[in-house]
């Protein structure tokens, strides 16, 4: 199991209320040993954003001359018959947060750099009402790539910024067969879900070597499965082809990218590259008409 997640959930109940909770080892450090009880009264405003029941913020916290932060997902209301489902099967994860920390130590056995979590839970009250929450380690000084692509295209000279790419998508490519080899599909598969430092994107910044430099997020929806692995996979890459449309990327970056995923010329290939081609139109004609 990787080192920074804890080795079993803890199981609690309080005032009639049942509490499935997992934590870093350093979180209550940080958060106090009581944090549980207060995850979702403590007030975080940094950068926050809230949504139907829901809301993510940047909380700062520390323990002497220790920093730690990290961004809070709460979700104060979701749907009674989860909180049913929780009653009934209490060990399994039914708000989004623990079923994301679930994930996220998934895609780590895996080989796929994530986010550090620190702590994720659900609480289900005796009337079946259940909350949850997920705090996930600042990326510090890391940037999306729908961010990093313009931002080197802009600073660098173009015979650098062609190496930057072409180290940039054959660590992209690598990352994403990782996961469809084991059958695990993202489902949110965009630019903006991989990270990289920010030192990387400037003059004279081209790692020597690119494994280790990136980091996937948000694997809140990832799936698994063996019977719809084709059509899962054609969605992923649809998904990122779609997102391709910053300053500074290139069709012969989008065949590269493919080449390196291992879309070769046989059969099964083709029609793979075809279906992702007409899914991605049909992303764009969906956004066109919705407006963004």
């Amino acid at each position: 199991m990787p080192a920074n997640l804890s080795a079993r959930p803890s199981l609690a109940g309080a005032n009639r209320e049942r509490r499935l909770i997992e934590c870093h080892p350093d979180w209550p450090r940080f958060a106090g040993e009581s944090w549980a009880d207060s995850i979702f009264d403590v007030e975080v405003t940094d950068r926050e954003h809230r949504k139907q029941g829901r809301a993510i913020a940047r909380w700062t916290l520390t323990d002497g001359a220790e920093t730690c932060v990290v961004f809070l997902k709460r979700h104060f209301v979701l749907p009674r018959l989860h909180g049913l489902m929780a009653r009934v099967f209490p060990k399994m994860a039914w708000s989004p947060g623990l079923q994301e920390w679930r994930n996220l130590q998934t895609a780590e056995s895996l080989g796929i750099p994530v986010p550090r979590t620190m702590a994720a839970g659900q609480y289900v009250d005796a009337g079946c009402r259940v909350r949850g929450f997920l705090a996930s380690e600042e990326l510090y000084d890391m940037l999306a790539l729908h961010e990093a692509i313009p931002l080197a295209y802009h600073n660098m000279q173009p015979m650098e910024y062609e190496r930057w790419k072409r180290g940039l998508i054959t660590e992209m490519a690598r990352l994403s067969r990782r996961l469809h080899d084991a059958h695990y599909f993202h489902q949110d598969l965009y630019l903006c879900h991989f990270y990289i430092p920010r030192t990387c994107c400037l003059a004279g910044g081209t790692p020597a070597q690119w494994s280790g430099q990136m980091v996937m997020i948000d694997f809140h929806r990832l799936s698994h499965t063996r019977l719809r692995a084709p059509w899962a996979q054609v969605k992923d890459l649809a998904q990122l082809l779609y997102s391709t449309h910053e300053d500074g990327i290139t069709d012969r970056d989008r065949l590269r990218f493919a080449r390196a995923y291992g879309l070769g010329t046989g059969t099964i290939a083709r029609l793979t590259r075809r279906l992702v081609i007409l899914k991605a139109a049909r992303y764009r004609n969906h956004n066109r008409k919705a407006g963004g």
